[in-house]
């Protein structure tokens, strides 16, 4: 299994497969780590791999003590279904995205 590296040059969590490279996208904002946006190959989607890159992107944010803002719907919907992440985001993140 490839693993999920965080390309801090590019504000990117990667992951490298055969069929291109899946991203989340963020950018730093104080002590939090803002989800902007992610992207897995085409003929990958729906394989588990954008919840693959986006779990270790949120276990490095919890290592690193940063909360996070999912602007990103996919990384949203991630948390909501996933509870033991929903820690991570302040309260007035999920307002802000009109979530609750």
């Amino acid at each position: 299994m490839t693993q999920v590296q965080d390309n801090a040059e590019r504000q990117r969590y990667e992951l490298q497969t055969p069929q291109g490279t899946a991203i989340a996208a963020y950018h730093d904002d104080g002590g939090k780590r803002v989800f902007t946006h992610t992207e897995v190959p085409e003929a990958l989607e729906g394989q588990g791999v954008g919840s693959q890159l986006v779990q270790a992107a949120l276990d490095d944010a919890r290592q690193q003590g940063l909360q996070v803002v999912p602007e990103c719907p996919f990384v949203a919907d991630y948390i909501e279904r996933h509870e033991e992440y929903q820690d991570l985001v302040p309260p007035e993140a999920w307002e802000g995205l009109g979530r609750s």
